[in-house]
């Protein structure tokens, strides 16, 4: 028997759903909210016992060999020497400081990257972003009036095209 890894490799499906790679620094609840609410397709590191010590390093490398995007709250992930992006499937990398607020991320991220007209089964391979709100007075993302606010840094290295920013 092989690891987790070399077994689910051959039965990488792409669907239409948002395949994401979320590691432990991603709270229970914003996994399930992912899963119900956005209809994402996620790998929890936690729920899976040879995964939840791995390092950073294994994380990076298994959700580029699984075909998803990592999403975390680790901000380990920004050292590009550590994490380069052009070897990667993609990383947003967010800040929120509680999960409600990450939701509000989640729900944007859905909406303006994975679910996009046109997005890419991977829409930040060999790139990464981060996400932040910009303070404590944001409101719903639903607000057409856009008063919630993020600054999004985005970092394009070894692929075509402009970089992805707000």
């Amino acid at each position: 028997m092989g690891t987790l890894a070399s077994e689910l490799a051959a039965h990488v499906v792409r669907s239409p759903d948002p395949r994401v790679y979320a590691d432990a620094n991603i709270p229970n609840g914003a996994v399930t909210y992912m899963r119900t609410r956005l209809g994402w397709d996620v790998l929890f590191v936690l729920e899976h016992d040879d995964l939840r010590r791995a390092r950073d390093t294994e994380h990076f490398r298994l959700a580029r060999q699984l075909g998803r995007t990592l999403v975390t709250l680790d901000h380990d992930y920004d050292d590009d020497r550590r994490f380069p992006p052009a070897e990667g499937a993609g990383v947003i990398v967010f800040t929120a400081p509680d999960e409600q607020r990450l939701r509000r991320l989640l729900r944007r991220a859905d909406r303006e990257l994975f679910r996009a007209e046109g997005a890419a089964p991977l829409p930040l391979e060999c790139r990464k972003m981060q996400w932040d709100p910009a303070g404590p007075d944001d409101a719903d993302d639903e607000d057409a009036a856009g008063t919630e606010r993020e600054r999004v840094k985005a970092a394009r290295r070894g692929a075509g095209g402009p970089p992805i920013h707000k």
